[in-house]
């Protein structure tokens, strides 16, 4: 019977941690919305702070009904700027492909303004 007791403990214990986790995710996620919505004034701002730090649980589950749609798309957004971003990042640090390359120098080349020694050392540098 000790060990049967042992084993509910743990399962409770487990338990409580998982709901405490899962509400401090909750918790981030409704302060990182607070201060992601601009349309949101700063005393509005404070005062579902203010209520999340005196009635938790309440405030949590209200704001999460009442402006749980608006919460999501603000997330969307923010995903999509920083897509936006990182695919402008890597495009700038890519920089031009091996084919324009080429094509930069075949023309510099067409033009005079290299040799055909530099041409194909540029080409080998483009290849590799």
């Amino acid at each position: 019977m000790d060990v049967l007791e042992g084993i509910w403990d743990f399962i409770w214990f487990f338990f409580w941690t998982f709901a405490f986790v899962a509400y401090l995710m909750v918790l981030f996620s409704i302060i990182g919305d607070l201060f992601r919505d601009r349309e949101l004034g700063g005393f509005a701002k404070a005062v579902w702070l203010i209520f999340l730090i005196f009635l938790p649980f309440i405030t949590a589950l209200v704001y999460v009904i009442a402006r749980g749609r608006g919460m999501s798309e603000r997330q969307m957004k923010s995903i999509e700027r920083q897509q936006e971003y990182e695919a402008q990042r890597i495009r700038s640090i890519a920089g031009a492909s091996s084919a324009d390359e080429i094509s930069k120098a075949a023309s510099l080349y067409e033009s005079g303004s290299i040799t055909a020694d530099e041409y194909a050392s540029l080409k080998e540098k483009a290849l590799h």
